[in-house]
């Protein structure tokens, strides 16, 4: 017994971790707890020396030690103001009135602010909650299916997971040992593929059935010109001349990929908003205007988030910046933009900081378990174990990402995106690596992936805040007077289902266009590091003379 015992421990610490967290255990004890009580197992079989445990004390201390890890209290903080700062609620006002009669316009709002929020917040929980406070109550008054309107707000609330900053990609970035920077990079065009996603699928829903996402009525809509035009085309004008003035700024740089499209995005709207500006001025000077209210609108609107972007993921991606002092440029950014909406108060920042302390509270908790954890993991080799039953798989590369998607799709019913990036990637990196598979896509692939978790009925986080939010009985609409049926938890799980099969899809498409990720590594040379040669040239020295040795 002892034996297989001593043989065996890998596998049954494993299915022992499974089992306790299946029975509802909180991540953090259970991954301590399991990795204790194995490490005096095995000093009592003596399969480790009697001081094992003193390598503890060292790890955990390299947790409090870890820079990287500082970035998540300043993303949660800047993510916290920025939702009490009135930033969403401006947003999808504006981009709401912005599509206006369009079938599905509301919608298609959503999947943009959504997108916005996520590049500007970071935190899943916020974009839900103000977009489900927002524009939930819009979208049934004016006769959105409420499944369609429940899955697309849920939906859009989770790009905060992909596109960056999002915080799971700093702790997988940490946990594979790469730069966040390059996760960032990496991950941001397979963000901006699954909003057209989500996008492509409520135009679909427009074409099939059109009663389920019908537009705005006339009525309902502002911003108009006197004359009754609503002055899209100076809006127009406004966006295609920032794009050209964008590109013409950036035509000689060497920045690619993800780098150009930031920096073009900042010139870009330095651009528009002087205009704006200009415009705003001499109207209050002479009364004349050569902007419509709307493409001032949504300027005004559109430039503080997409400034805090390029302070955040521009400084970033262009070097300026670790990914900490960007989050903290962030944070800053934040507060500025809600002293200037007059939303700032102590309350306000005393409310984000309390949150912003228990989210990094829980984070390091499951970090500290999971150093104990795999203490006693990597004692018994089960790292070798692991990755020799992952590399055994067949299909190589293929076949390993097929069930390790699998396996985290899984796993993402019952885990959320923390405790499955502190207790499995560390599992599958080395595997990965080994199998010759890029790091940073293969972190991306899992993100794309462990974003289900949040979507998963019925444990789905996004659907528990949206319910959180989601009128729960019959109430009356302020705006029209009538009396609306409330939204059920079965309409809110059935609308996340067509959003879980985008997502997976989403992950296919990762697998199957490496480009998308793989653009972060920039312009490759072409230089052959075999055929460098270093030569030293000789110099010829006079002989030294060293004297004769004393007697």
């Amino acid at each position: 017994m002892t034996a297989f015992l001593i043989a065996n421990m890998a596998p049954i610490m494993f299915a022992s971790l499974v089992v306790v967290l299946l029975l509802g255990y909180p991540a953090a004890f259970s991954l301590g707890a399991v990795g204790l009580i194995f490490a005096v197992i095995g000093i009592e079989l003596g399969e480790f020396r009697p001081d094992f445990l003193q390598a503890l004390p060292e790890r955990v201390y390299g947790v409090m030690n870890n820079d990287t890890l500082l970035a998540i209290p300043f993303f949660t903080f800047m993510g916290l103001v920025l939702e009490r700062s009135g930033m969403a609620e401006d947003l999808l006002d504006t981009i709401g009135q912005l599509f206006g009669t369009i079938r599905g316009g509301l919608a298609y709002a959503v999947v943009f602010v959504g997108a916005l929020l996520a590049a500007t917040t970071g935190v899943v929980a916020a974009s839900v909650i103000s977009m489900g406070l927002i524009s939930l109550p819009i979208m049934l008054r004016y006769g959105y299916d409420r499944r369609m309107a429940t899955g697309i707000i849920a939906a859009s609330g989770t790009l905060a997971q992909i596109i960056p900053p999002s915080l799971v990609l700093i702790v997988m970035a940490d946990q594979l040992g790469k730069s966040v920077g390059d996760m960032y990079e990496g991950a941001f065009i397979p963000g901006l593929v699954l909003a057209g996603l989500y996008a492509g699928y409520a135009f679909l829903v427009t074409l099939i059935f059109p009663k389920a996402a019908p537009g705005l009525p006339k009525e309902a809509i502002g911003f108009r010109e006197e004359s009754g035009s609503r002055g899209l085309t100076s809006l127009g004008v406004l966006f295609l001349a920032s794009c050209v003035f964008g590109w013409f700024m950036m035509r000689n740089s060497e920045a690619h990929g993800a780098d150009f499209v930031v920096l073009a995005m900042f010139f870009g709207i330095l651009f528009a908003f002087f205009v704006a500006v200009v415009n705003w001025i001499i109207d209050k000077l002479t009364g004349f205007r050569f902007l419509s209210r709307m493409a001032q609108q949504t300027t005004f609107v559109m430039v503080p988030p997409l400034f805090l972007i390029f302070l955040v993921l521009g400084t970033i991606f262009i070097g300026i910046a670790t990914p900490t002092e960007g989050g903290a440029m962030g944070a800053t950014g934040a507060l500025i933009l809600g002293a200037m909406k007059r939303r700032l108060s102590w309350d306000l920042i005393r409310q984000a900081t309390e949150s912003t302390a228990k989210l990094s509270a829980f984070v390091v908790f499951i970090l500290v378990g999971a150093r104990v954890f795999s203490l006693t993991f990597y004692g018994v080799n089960g790292h070798v174990w692991v990755e020799h039953l992952l590399t055994s798989l067949p299909g190589g590369q293929i076949g390993f990402l097929i069930f390790v998607n699998a396996f985290v799709f899984v796993l993402a019913f019952f885990l959320d995106f923390f405790e499955l990036a502190f207790i499995v990637i560390p599992l599958l990196g080395p595997a990965a690596e080994h199998l010759g598979i890029d790091l940073i896509w293969f972190g991306v692939i899992l993100g794309v992936n462990m974003q289900t978790s949040f979507m998963h009925p019925p444990f789905g986080f996004a659907l528990f805040y949206l319910r959180s939010v989601a009128p729960k009985d019959r109430y009356t609409d302020r705006v029209t007077g009538k009396r609306m049926e409330p939204v059920t938890t079965g309409q809110i799980y059935w609308g996340a289902v067509p959003f879980v099969v985008i997502q997976v899809i989403m992950v296919l498409l990762v697998i199957l266009f490496p480009s998308m990720v793989m653009h972060y590594k920039g312009v490759q040379s072409n230089i052959d590091p075999n055929s460098i040669k270093i030569e030293i040239p000789q110099i010829d020295l006079p002989p030294i003379d060293f004297g004769q040795p004393k007697q």
